[in-house]
Formats: structure tokens, sequence, C-alpha cells
């Protein structure tokens, strides 16, 4: 079995920084600020070819209100679907009496528990554990996330608690799933585990508060992520394995991005980097809006954020149920007058709270994703080609006619073309619009934005020098004498 380990305990405590580095990634935020996590991440490990699982969570204040209460319960969550607890404390500090009600909490959960002295750097191990050894725990360990420091024994011990079985591999795909109760968790072969690790990777991106994590907790079918009615509460992108309808999905949901002018907070510009990150990550994008405000200046950079990623992109207005009919009708001429330029996507308006929409939603997300991936046939693309030049021929240029000839496909996500011909690199952007439009009809890709690049052909004579011959060197020798005699 792949056996999952959840890291709680107290704000600022360094469970962020000791999840780093268990999985060998920066997908945890870590500054010296308590409460920067909020939500649960979890990470793949590898340890002297043992897979286990780890999850980062929010720090547990003890606060029974607002967005503390709903990260405790977050973290207490965490720690009832986990195999073992990690508590961590912080061996620069004396004995908290908020660790001796933590641990008393976990204990009642009847879960596996072993004490994590964290900072404890340059410190003999049972000199840093003896402050804590009140506390009752068996198994402690003294470690150090930032330098590494017992890390390694630590885990070692964890693990011999859990045998490997050789004979009843278990996918660690399947165990992230089984955290997220998405679904029942299949034993995989594993020559499939490679394959099993790669499924489409849709994000939602939006302002703050618009309801990226409402829109996931509902596609989950559970409270996977903290909503609250607060802007800037989801701090990291978190990426979620999704089922839905007998697909494998991988769902990101990001912080929300604000206008630059307004981003003074240093972990609020670090989140928007890993926005921006799970965006060139993302083989789909999902824009949401709030219908309440609008259709705003920042939702159509966002948008175009993703369209120049080349991302495939469905646009969901969320909060559609909070606004009358005349806001409605609204709305929808606010979008057709502020995204022109979005005619190949779809465009959704939806309650992600109630989940009135979401169904259609995904069907455009599937039928995006499918286009942004679509194979297409050399010969069928240069019928459409020589279709689309003789409706309407290449304008002139400098006198002499571009003759775009034949067409490939250069690749996927997003789709691309290559045309070859002469003078093709003279073309205006305007009929490189009108070609990749017409493309993209013929071709029936929906939300998903196409591609057209030249390529010169080439000129077999290039090389070759003109060599008159001797027809032409009598005529100029006519001709020579021609002039002299008058």
């Amino acid at each position: 079995m792949t056996p999952v380990f959840a890291l709680i305990g107290q704000p600022n405590v360094g469970k962020s920084t000791l999840f780093n580095r268990l999985t060998q990634t920066r997908d945890a935020l870590v500054a010296d600020r308590p409460g920067l996590t909020r939500d649960r991440i979890i990470g793949n490990c590898d340890f002297d070819g043992r897979p286990y699982v780890v999850v980062d969570t929010g720090g547990l204040s003890g606060e029974s209100a607002g967005i503390d209460s709903l990260m405790g319960e977050q973290s207490m969550l965490a720690a009832r679907q986990a195999d073992a607890v990690l508590f961590l404390v912080d061996g620069r500090r004396d004995l908290d009496p908020r660790d001796e009600e933590i641990a008393k909490q976990l204990r009642r959960l009847g879960v596996s528990l072993t004490l994590l002295v964290n900072k404890t750097e340059g410190v003999p191990a049972q000199q840093a554990i003896a402050p804590f050894r009140s506390l009752g725990f068996k198994q402690a360990y003294a470690v150090s996330g930032i330098r590494g420091d017992g890390i390694e024994t630590c885990i070692q011990g964890l693990l011999a608690d859990y045998p490997e079985e050789i004979d009843d591999a278990e996918v660690v795909d399947s165990t992230l799933t089984e955290l997220t109760d998405a679904a029942d968790p299949e034993v995989a072969p594993e020559e499939d585990i490679e394959e099993e690790q790669y499924h489409p990777r849709m994000a939602l991106i939006g302002r703050p508060n618009v309801g990226k994590s409402t829109l996931t907790n509902q596609l989950l079918g559970e409270e996977r992520v903290i909503a609250f009615d607060q802007p800037g509460t989801t701090r990291d992108s978190i990426a979620i394995p999704l089922q839905y309808q007998g697909e494998t999905w991988t769902l990101i949901d990001t912080a929300g991005v604000r206008r630059r002018a307004r981003v003074s907070d240093t972990i609020e510009k670090f989140s928007i980097i890993k926005t921006l990150r799970a965006i060139e990550a993302a083989n789909l994008v999902v824009v949401l809006a709030d219908a309440g405000e609008g259709l705003t200046d920042q939702d159509v950079r966002i948008v175009s954020l993703a369209i120049d990623q080349g991302r495939s992109l469905v646009l969901a207005i969320n909060k559609w149920d909070s606004i009358d009919d005349t806001r409605r009708e609204a709305v929808k001429k606010e979008v057709e007058r502020k995204l022109p330029f979005l005619g190949y996507a779809r465009i959704h308006y939806i309650s992600a709270l109630r989940g009135k929409g979401v169904a259609g939603l995904m069907e455009s997300v599937k039928e995006a994703y499918e286009s942004a991936f679509r194979d297409m046939s050399t010969p069928v693309l240069n019928d459409i080609l020589a279709s689309l030049v003789r409706r309407n021929p290449p304008p002139l240029s400098h006198g002499r006619r571009p003759k775009p000839r034949y067409a490939h496909q250069g690749g996927t996500n997003p789709p691309s073309i290559i045309i070859h011909g002469n003078q093709c690199e003279r073309l205006p952007d305007s009929y490189t619009r009108y070609l990749e439009n017409g493309f993209r009809k013929h071709l029936q890709l929906e939300g998903s934005p196409l591609r057209v690049h030249y390529r010169q052909s080439d000129n077999p004579y290039a090389d070759r020098k003109n060599k008159p011959t001797g027809r032409q060197i009598k005529k100029a020798l006519r001709n020579r004498r021609h002039y002299k005699k008058r």
C-alpha cells in the first residue's frame, strides 16, 4: 500500500517548508507569516524507491469562526483520511498550551501519531525533543525542513510501519483520488503507472471571489477547498484529481488575479505568479467572471492571458441566479461588446453554488479539449486552403500576389497549421485571421484557438546561375550591331 502522511500543527511551524522538502517541489507557498497555507495540498514522494503521499494543511489556530475555522476543518479532515499524522511543533520555542490541545484533538481521531520537532538546526535530537516529551508521543523525531536534518531517519522510521507489498502494487494517483472521495481507487498494473499520471489538466482562473473554489467543490462533490466570501481566500494553485463521467481530469484551483496596481502584498504576488504558471501547465482554461459585477476590464485581461498561451478556453459567468432578467441582458451585451475576438469559445451562465449549468459547462470543456488535440488530415487541409484562396485571393504586395500552395498540421494544443508557398510572409494579419477562422469553421474546432504559420517554398533554381543559350547570345549580338549602326 502507499501510506499517506498528513502534516498537522499550529501556524508557522514549517509544514509547507517540510512539504516542499519531501516532495522536492515548490508547490506550497512559503513565507515567514502565520496562516499562509489554507487548503490541503497533496504531493507524491519517494524514499529509496518507496512511494508515499504527504498532505500539507493549514495551521490549527483554535478559532471557532471565520476562515480559520474552515482551515481547521480541512486540517482535521486530512488527519482522518491519512494513515498517520505528523504533528509538527516549533523546536525554537517552548511547549505551547495550544500544542497540548491539538494533541488531545488528534488522539480522539484514533489515528497513528508521530511528533516532529521542526527548526532544530544544529541541536542534538534528544535535546530538541526533551521539552515536548510531556505531550506523550511514543514516536518523535527532530528535523529541519529548511536544511533537511533528520528527515531521512524520520521517513525511514515511518515507512518501516508500512511494509512494501510487492504483489499488490497500488498506483499513487489512485491514492490521491481516494483522498478527494472522487472515486474508488483501482489497482493498476505497473506498466500502466506512467500512462495514469497524464490526464487532461483544467485550470480555473479569474478575479478574486468569483467562485473558483465553489465550482471546484461542486465538481468534486465535497468541500475539498475552502470557499469563503473573502477575496484572496485561495493562495496556492491546487491540483486535484477529478473523476467526471468516467474520465479522469486534473483540476487546478488558482488564486484570484487582480490588477497589478492593486497588488501590494508579496504573498499575493507569488500567488499570481503560480496562477500564470498553472495556465502554462494546463491544457484547458475555464475563466470565471462574476455576473453581479459584470464583465470587467480585468476579466478581459485574464481571458487574453489564456489566449496568449494558446490554451483552449471556456468562459463561465458565475452567480447567474443572483441577478434579475434586466441585468442578465445587460451582461450578455457586455460580453458581446468586450469579447468580440472570442467567437470560437463557448460561454456559459452558471451558478456554481447550486450546480446550475455546470453539466453543460463540462460538456464544453471536453469539446474544447478534444479540439485542442485534433488530428487533421493533410489532404483535408489542402482542400480547405484551396477553397479559402479561391473565395478570397491574397491581396497584392509590392506588385506581386502571395501564393499559399499547400498546408499540413504543425502541432496541437493549440492546433497549428503550416502553410507553404511563395511570398506568404507578406500576407497581412487580416488575411491570416481570415485563414484561421476559415480553417476553424471547416474543421469545427470549438473552444480552441488555431495558429497559422508560413514557410517559404524552396526554389529549386536558387543556387543555379542562369546561363544564356546560343540563340540568346546570337540575338544579343545582333541587337548590339544594330545599335552601333544607328
